[in-house]
């Protein structure tokens, strides 16, 4: 789990929709989250591939808008709000495993022109029957 500094983030309750039936107009129970992803203190490749994952979640001003009500009071969705910004931090900090390009063997290439030029004489045999007319 990723430790994210409390100066970076700031929290705000808005009313919700979803499941909390008339309490959901009354109380604030929905989380928005905003994190300055540049006091994150990422590493340059960490902080790009942040902000391919964020998406439309990041502002042009660097913010990270998480926004979360799912459950119905404001502790369970701080809670899920925090966890998916976490999350976020953990999957951007994993270094993707670099592709090893990889070349056919002679044979390999040898099989796939022998089976060409076995199809190409099966297809060529199938042109149309001349009559002796």
């Amino acid at each position: 789990m990723a430790d994210i500094p409390e100066s970076a983030i700031s929290e705000k309750f808005l009313a919700g929709s979803g499941p909390g039936g008339q309490n959901v107009n009354k109380v604030a129970t929905a989380c928005q989250l905003r994190v300055n992803i540049y006091a994150l203190g990422l590493a340059p490749d960490a902080f790009r591939r942040l902000k391919l994952l964020a998406g439309s979640k990041l502002t042009t001003e660097g913010e990270l808008v998480i926004l979360a009500r799912r459950f119905r009071t404001q502790e369970a969705n701080r809670a899920d709000a925090r966890a998916r910004l976490s999350e976020l931090i953990d999957a951007a900090l994993v270094r993707p495993e670099r592709r090893i390009k990889t070349k056919p063997s002679k044979a390999a290439k040898a099989k796939r022109v022998d089976s060409k030029k076995a199809r190409s004489t099966v297809k060529a045999g199938r042109g149309r029957v001349r009559g002796t007319d």
